[in-house]
Parts: structure tokens; C-alpha cells; sequence
């Protein structure tokens, strides 16, 4: 059987200088970010980005799968909380604030993640979220702790918008937890 090439010593050190870039640059501009800029703060030529990710999605992996299994993990835990309500509060939190990490890329790459030009890692992602919320979802409202008619999806959809709007209004740092408790407040209508 094959073994994986090792990556040289100094293509390792490229594809960490771009994912160190990376982060730096969708932190700062977001849904605006220029692989040009990633580039150009790495100090590496647009091949070498190419070779190492081939489209901004696959560069979005590498930066967010961890966040990701960590936010799923987060989600499982909350199975077992004694209070399915808080439980869904927490993660839905969690989820914001993972949205809100590169300022709205996030959330609106995942929120194409369903169309045909998707990496399948990013809606591997995209999917794992939804799981790990539908299943705390579906908790919350075996216990009547959320109206049966909420969806996940929609409710993802709405976190997401939450994180935005807060995101827009930087001086306003309890913004966030008011339209959060505006979410948890209509799961019970």
C-alpha cells in the first residue's frame, strides 16, 4: 500500500505562512478578502496558494475545519445538559460567534454550501452544523422547549443573521446577546 507523500519542509512552511495570512486577512475584510492579499502578506506567489488550495473554499476548510469539529463536539455535550433550552441557548451562541469569526465569510460561504460548485469539505461542515443544531433542536422540542414547527435551517439562518446585524455594530457589544435572546424567545412561540 502507498504511504502519503510527506510535504517538503518548505511547502509545509508555505501552506502555514498562507493559512497564518489567511486568517489574518478574512479576520480584517471578510466576505471582501483578496486571495491577493493572502498572497502578498505571505510572501508567497499565487501558484504556491493555488497548488496548496485550490479555490478560497478549500482555503476556508483548512482554516475553519477545527473550529467546526469543536463547535459539533460543543453541540454533543450539550445533549446531556440537564435544560434542552439552555442547551440549544449555549450552541446557537457558540454558532454566532463562529460566524462572526471572519466577519460574515463564514456564514455566507456556508449558507451557498448546498449549491453544485461547493467543496464537499465545506458542506461536509455545513451538513456536520446542522446535524449537531437539529439534534439539539429536535431535544428542545421533544421536551417543549421549542415549537415543533421551527425548522433547522431557518433557525441557522436566523443565528447567522443575528451575528451580522451584531457585527455591523462593533460600539454595541451586548447587541448579540439581545437578538440571541430574541431567537430563543420565538423558539417557544
Amino acid at each position: 500500500m502507498d504511504q502519503p507523500r510527506q510535504m517538503r519542509a518548505d511547502a509545509r512552511d508555505n501552506r502555514e505562512r498562507l493559512l497564518a495570512a489567511a486568517k489574518i486577512v478574512f479576520a480584517e475584510q471578510g466576505v471582501h478578502a483578496s486571495l491577493n492579499k493572502i498572497v502578498q502578506r505571505a510572501g508567497v506567489g499565487a501558484g504556491t496558494l493555488y497548488r496548496h488550495f485550490p479555490s478560497l473554499q478549500s482555503l476556508l476548510v483548512a482554516i475553519i475545519g477545527a473550529d467546526v469539529d469543536a463547535l459539533c463536539t460543543t453541540g454533543r455535550d450539550l445533549l446531556t445538559h440537564p435544560d434542552p433550552d439552555e442547551a440549544v441557548r449555549l450552541w446557537l451562541r457558540a454558532v454566532a460567534v463562529h460566524a462572526t469569526a471572519m466577519r460574515g465569510l463564514v456564514a455566507t460561504q456556508m449558507a451557498t454550501a448546498s449549491e453544485a460548485n461547493t467543496d464537499t469539505a465545506l458542506a461536509a461542515c455545513h451538513d456536520a452544523i446542522r446535524a449537531t443544531g437539529s439534534a439539539l433542536l429536535t431535544r428542545a422540542q421533544q421536551h417543549g422547549a421549542a415549537s415543533a414547527q421551527i425548522d433547522i435551517a431557518d433557525l441557522l439562518a436566523l443565528v447567522n443573521a443575528a451575528a451580522w446585524a451584531s457585527e455591523q455594530t462593533p460600539e454595541d457589544a451586548d447587541m448579540l446577546d439581545r437578538l440571541l435572546a430574541l431567537v430563543r424567545n420565538s423558539l417557544r412561540a
